[in-house]
């Protein structure tokens, strides 16, 4: 571990304030994308930092909304509260799919109460939003439809009931569908599809709903088959959504995406990419260019996070052992500062830290800090799966907003709810 000293010493900065963030935004101001990611889910300072940069991104550099690994509807809520609506923690307290902490946390209050401040002072086509990329809202997304059909174009309900029609039988259980389609002609494919086609030119709103339904029906018929398909599924919709959203706002709109580092670094940096799996970041460098995208990765080397033992269980504050032997958090925790920040100089001109494939660490939804021996990392060449680092020798557990149990028919997510 030594032997990295000299090298860290000269890429790494001390990370105090949020004025420390200014040489990543400097590396920022070009681009026209900022992925944010998370080692975990429940971690305090991933989501204070994130945010931290977020705030100086929208207000110093001009972005235009923030994309996050969350459902549309939830999100749509937040977005219409930050925009000029109610309190945001009225619409982040109403998250109540599990992990209901992802969102609903006193962390992203501060976030978007701060961006509802933000936007107070500008005028409505100027204002920041706050938008879910995630595949997940199946049921909530077609009620949604229905609900705004009803109101605004009631000829097409007919399309709209037969795709939710469809999907009845199965009681909003997502498992129940996707094993029936592997049994049985059960597929609500068709149904979808048509759905999809009639709605794609009406509100952006419900049209993005339509795309909603369509991405959570292929992802519940493929995930119980297992392998990367469904992983594919559900990376693809998330950069299709942004890519709706980036023209949505205009030709001179610039995103920023909060999601884990399994959905923001490149997949072809990591074992992923053996496994047949893509990433979100690894889709928007080939869809914008390398130039166009900077991709943040964020660690920590021991401390707590908030998860699950195991798929909808009640949540809880999670001990993070110190990181194993050999792995790149225990390398940073020898060599760098106690909080620092790193942004990586251009591919191959790296240090052997960024260009040695190391054992990276990722928490999901599910935890059992147990299992640190063998599970939870990640193999990683960390100068070409991400363009910038922040580093928490240290951390602690977010804070939710509640702890009420909820619906744990949700299946989980492959690999490990990430």
């Amino acid at each position: 571990m030594i032997r990295y000293g000299d090298e860290v010493a000269s890429i790494a900065r001390p990370l105090r304030d949020p004025g420390d963030l200014e040489i990543l935004l400097d590396r920022a101001a070009g681009a026209r994308v900022v992925m944010i990611g998370e080692a975990t889910h429940g971690t305090h300072e991933f989501y204070e930092w994130r945010a931290a940069l977020t705030q100086r991104l929208i207000a110093e550099r001009g972005f235009s909304f923030v994309a996050v690994e969350g459902d549309w509807p939830d999100c749509q809520r937040v977005d219409a509260a930050v925009r000029g609506g109610t309190d945001p923690r009225e619409a982040l307290v109403r998250y109540d799919r599990w992990p209901t902490w992802m969102w609903a946390n006193e962390e992203t209050v501060d976030f978007t109460c701060w961006l509802h401040e933000y936007n107070a002072a500008r005028a409505p086509d100027d204002r920041a939003g706050f938008h879910g990329l995630d595949v997940y809202s199946l049921w909530e997304s077609m009620r949604e439809i229905l609900t705004w059909l009803r109101e605004h174009d009631p000829d097409l309900v007919p399309a709209a009931l037969d795709a939710y029609r469809c999907f009845e039988p199965y009681a909003e259980d997502p498992n129940a569908y996707g094993w029936a389609t592997q049994f049985v002609p059960a597929s609500c494919e068709r149904s979808v599809v048509e759905m999809l086609t009639t709605l794609r030119d009406r509100d952006f709103g419900v049209w993005q709903n339509a795309e909603v339904v369509a991405g959570a029906e292929g992802y519940y018929r493929t995930m119980v088959r297992g392998g990367p398909e469904a992983w594919n599924i559900r990376d693809r919709h998330m950069d299709r959504t942004l890519d709706r959203l980036l023209d949505r706002y205009g030709p001179a709109a610039k995103a920023v995406v909060w999601a884990h580092n399994t959905h923001v670094g490149d997949a072809r940096a990591t074992d992923q990419s053996q496994y047949g799996e893509v990433t979100l970041g690894q889709l928007a460098r080939e869809r914008y260019g390398d130039d166009e995208v900077v991709l943040v990765g964020l660690a920590t080397y021991r401390g707590s996070a908030v998860a699950g033992p195991e798929w909808g269980a009640p949540m809880e504050a999670m001990p993070v052992p110190p990181a194993r032997s050999g792995s790149l958090e225990e390398i940073l925790h020898l060599t760098a500062p106690p909080c620092g920040i790193f942004v990586f100089p251009p591919a191959p001109d790296g240090p052997d830290l960024l260009t040695t494939v190391l054992p990276h660490r990722a928490v999901g939804v599910v935890y059992r800090p147990e299992r640190e021996r063998w599970a939870n990392y990640v193999p990683t060449v960390l100068g070409e799966r991400y363009d910038a680092f922040l580093w928490f020798d240290e951390s602690h557990a977010l804070r939710p907003l509640h702890t009420l149990r909820v619906d744990t028919r949700e299946p989980e997510t492959f690999p490990s709810g990430v």
